[in-house]
């Protein structure tokens, strides 16, 4: 897992990366709650994402946005955090070129800034997100969402209440040509402080579903 700096639109950028089997493996950009709160890479629930991916034979990076560890710049209320994605994705096709997937996922403001990316970089083909705050910030962007993906929300939060999440995915669900795999996950706080591992295994189950090959074939590749 060996940590990594690349230039982004405020200076560097501060990642850790876990290289995938081979050079066509798919590819996973992981991204963080949001850092007036105290978000990092280093987040557990972030890092349950980037696990999973990775056990399904995926490269996967995780980041931290500008102001945030070693990250150069300062908080940019979302701005510049999506540059810091989008940068962050370059840095993954530049390095591996020939990877034959791309994803993204992210918890909370990770989430946000995770889709609003799906709506500038085509080569996306999924998403997994946590909590997606749509109590706080306008999701209208996703009109109409450009794929697929799985949506993993608590019961209990009292920071994104679950209504709110419902109501984002009935429209999404509304839209023509993708599928939202919803995912509620019962008696979850927010930080999903005891369902961790209820947040890896749902994202696992999504992505053997969606990639029903096995990690060999990645590895072979």
């Amino acid at each position: 897992m060996p940590d990594v700096i690349f230039n982004g639109p405020a200076g560097r950028i501060e990642g850790r990366f876990h290289p995938g089997q081979s050079k066509t493996a798919p590819i996973a950009l992981l991204l963080h709650p949001d850092p007036k709160e105290g978000g990092s890479m280093n987040n557990k629930i972030v890092y349950a994402l980037y696990r999973s991916f990775v056990e399904r034979g995926f490269g996967a990076l995780r980041i931290n946005f500008r102001g945030v560890g070693r990250s150069e710049g300062a908080y940019d209320n979302g701005e510049g955090e999506l540059s810091d994605a989008a940068a962050a994705l370059d840095w993954l096709q530049s390095t591996y070129p020939l990877a034959s997937h791309f994803w993204v996922g992210g918890f909370s403001f990770g989430a946000w800034i995770a889709m609003q990316l799906l709506m500038r970089r085509p080569e996306l083909e999924g998403f997994v997100v946590v909590s997606p705050p749509a109590n706080r910030y306008d999701f209208n962007f996703l009109a109409p969402c450009p794929v697929s993906g799985q949506i993993i929300q608590g019961t209990q939060d009292t920071i994104v209440p679950q209504p709110a999440v419902d109501a984002l995915v009935t429209k999404l669900r509304n839209q023509r040509g993708i599928k939202i795999d919803y995912q509620v996950v019962e008696n979850a706080s927010h930080f999903f402080e005891n369902e961790i591992p209820d947040i890896a295994r749902l994202a696992s189950t999504y992505l053997r579903q969606r990639f029903p090959m096995t990690e060999q074939r990645f590895r072979a590749s």
